[in-house]
């Protein structure tokens, strides 16, 4: 059942990122689509897991949101291609920029939404 649920929530995941990179297909000049669904996706994942560290969710739930729709949402391959791409039509400053903003509203999305998440149980 779980693998079946996973399925399904990663399907709906992989059908917001294809959604989101439409939306942003006219904006060549930064990769917004994937700052997005990275930052989006980092945020939900850290309030899945802030949520099953306090016991509010089942920890099949955490896995199958965490493992399916975050994990076919957010991209990290695609963030490697398009910082590559960067570099290689001369776009480093674009690339570097990329990857730091892509660093910076995941990690700190995913530790806000966790921490803020355990400091209102506590």
């Amino acid at each position: 059942m779980v693998v079946a649920a996973i399925l399904i929530a990663g399907a709906a995941g992989a059908i917001l990122r294809y959604l989101t990179s439409q939306v942003f297909a006219s904006s060549p000049r930064f990769p917004w689509a994937v700052l997005i669904v990275n930052g989006v996706g980092s945020g939900l994942a850290g309030t899945l897991a802030g949520l099953a560290h306090i016991g509010s969710i089942d920890p099949n739930l955490e896995i199958i949101l965490l493992t399916g729709l975050c994990g076919s949402l957010t991209t990290f391959s695609t963030l490697s291609v398009e910082t590559i791409q960067l570099a290689t039509l001369k776009r480093v400053r674009t690339a570097v920029l990329s990857v730091g903003a892509n660093l910076l509203v995941g990690i700190g999305a995913a530790a806000a939404t966790y921490f803020g998440l355990i400091g209102l149980a506590t």
